[in-house]
Order: structure tokens, then C-alpha cells, then sequence
């Protein structure tokens, strides 16, 4: 009697094709979002909208927003929740995990 997990090894190293093929995989799309700090804050919602101007005036673009500290946006008077959200939202941009929803441009 053979050990499953030999068994289980035996189907990976034949020559048919793995079990997780390609077609679990997405491509990517030819498009490019544009994001800025107005669509950011509007894809997170919840009232943080409310704050485009003075984040603007501060940062002028996305990149600078996204490495920002809890401090900075305390002293720009945003509330907590506001801060907390921006702020996970950020770190989730960052890592790939989330993206606003905008329009699309073509490249």
C-alpha cells in the first residue's frame, strides 16, 4: 500500500498538467487607472470625502498621502475615524490589496 502523500507527489511530477492551471490566474488589464487623491477618498467614503481640499492643499498627490503619519492628519484637524480610515486604506494601497474604483484611461 503506497502512502497518499506519495500519491499526491506522484501527480505532480507526471507530464499531464498541474491541477492548478492558468485559467485560476487573471491577466492584466491593458488599461491604466488613474487615481488621484479626490477618487481615493471618495472610494473610501464614510464622510472622508469631506476632506479633499485640505488634503489636497497639504500633499498635492496620492504618493505623498500614502506614506502620511497619524500626526500630520491630526494637525490638519481630521477626526479619528477619518484618520483610521485613511490610513487603512493607504496601507491596503500599498500592498496591492485594494484599489478605487475610477474611471478608466487607455493608455
Amino acid at each position: 500500500m503506497i502512502p497518499i502523500w506519495r500519491q499526491i507527489s506522484r501527480t505532480f511530477t507526471s507530464s499531464s498538467p498541474a491541477p492548478f492551471s492558468s485559467r485560476f490566474f487573471s491577466t492584466s488589464s491593458p488599461y491604466l487607472v488613474k487615481v488621484g487623491i479626490p477618487e481615493f477618498l471618495n472610494a473610501i467614503g464614510k464622510g472622508v470625502e469631506g476632506h479633499v481640499e485640505k488634503l489636497e492643499n497639504e500633499f498635492g498627490d496620492l504618493q505623498k498621502l500614502l506614506v502620511a503619519r497619524t500626526l500630520k492628519l491630526k494637525k490638519l484637524e481630521i477626526p479619528c475615524k477619518h484618520r483610521k480610515l485613511i490610513l487603512k486604506y493607504s496601507h491596503k494601497y500599498r500592498l496591492g490589496l485594494w484599489r478605487p474604483r475610477s474611471d478608466m484611461v487607455m493608455l
